[in-house]
């Protein structure tokens, strides 16, 4: 994952959800990807704003990609 600081979209493996996490513009990228449960998962983002980032979470649920929590 080659991600820059800002709110992102990540998609659970174990049961196809899809949580909002922000990544910090002062901690490493590095540490967000270095985590197995990070590797290899599917993203989108950076959003500029927590609202963005759940405004294109339930387009991806309406749309399939994610399944609600």
């Amino acid at each position: 994952m080659d991600l820059t600081p800002g709110w992102y979209i990540i998609k659970r493996d174990s049961d196809a959800s899809c949580e909002i996490l922000e990544v910090p513009a002062a901690e490493p990228i590095a540490m967000l990807e270095a985590t197995t449960e990070n590797a290899g998962r599917r993203h989108w983002g950076p959003f500029a704003s927590p609202q963005e980032a759940i405004a294109k979470r339930v387009g991806l649920i309406r749309a399939g990609h994610c399944a609600p929590r």
